[in-house]
């Protein structure tokens, strides 16, 4: 109760106190959220992004990237600033937006993509195994962290184009227990989706390495312009 008293939980999006102490993210803003609705939509941008690239059962992100700075710092927090918990609830979030749509009812597996050992040594964890930890527990399905790994720990892609970062990550994931994720229809789950090329690669490695296998990917968020509803202008009417 007394660190309760001192330590009020703040929401990491907006700074405010808030009295929902089983939430990471308060009610407003969790209300606010600059989702993106594409799990319900069968051809969205991400998955028109990915099919050019793999063989992609459906794909969707939770919410816009670049739309809030404060779910910018929620992502940050649990990507660099060791707040796994931030990751692992914001996987709940998003694995009760999958449960809703009928495209992700097949799903009986989730999988992370994996880090490197060097990476996952430097933060303490890999963020997507917690975000996928929290999809796969509101879906009722198994989370694999042990089938896939990544072999290579390549350079940052940070301002790199297109081609450049689909060349930096070709063939750096592994599948090394395929028995593990044969016969499923699988959930690969990232943070954030920006050119679409790590995720495009492991997914591409596990179909690859397994018979049977449908693939399905989810991340939280996508570095992808909210797009603009584009209405035609009626005609003006002419009289004769």
């Amino acid at each position: 109760m007394l660190k309760r008293l001192l330590f009020p939980p703040v929401c990491p999006v907006c700074g405010r106190v808030f009295e929902e102490r089983r939430l990471v993210v308060c009610g407003q803003c969790r209300h606010r959220a600059p989702r993106t609705h594409f799990a319900e939509q069968v051809a969205n941008p991400v998955v028109r992004m990915l099919w050019r690239e793999l063989h992609v059962t459906h794909a969707c992100s939770f919410i816009y990237f670049g739309a809030n700075e404060g779910f910018r710092n929620l992502i940050h927090d649990f990507k660099y600033g060791g707040m796994w918990r931030y990751a692992y609830e914001c996987g709940c979030w998003l694995g009760k937006e999958l449960k809703k749509s009928s495209i992700y009812a097949d799903v009986d597996l989730v999988v992370p993509v994996p880090l490197h050992p060097f990476k996952v040594m430097k933060r303490g964890y890999n963020q997507s195994e917690y975000l996928a930890l929290g999809i796969a527990k509101e879906l009722g399905v198994k989370c694999e962290v042990r089938a896939v790994r990544r072999i290579k720990h390549n350079p940052s892609q940070t301002d790199k184009t297109f081609e450049e970062r689909k060349a930096n990550v070709e063939n750096i994931f592994r599948v090394v227990r395929p028995e593990r994720l044969e016969h499923h229809k699988i959930l690969l789950v990232d943070d954030v989706l920006t050119s679409g090329a790590t995720i495009a690669s492991c997914g591409r490695a596990i179909l690859k390495s397994t018979l049977d296998t449908q693939l399905y990917i989810a991340t939280f968020a996508c570095a992808i312009e909210k797009e603009e509803v584009v209405t035609k202008p009626k005609q003006e009417e002419h009289h004769s």
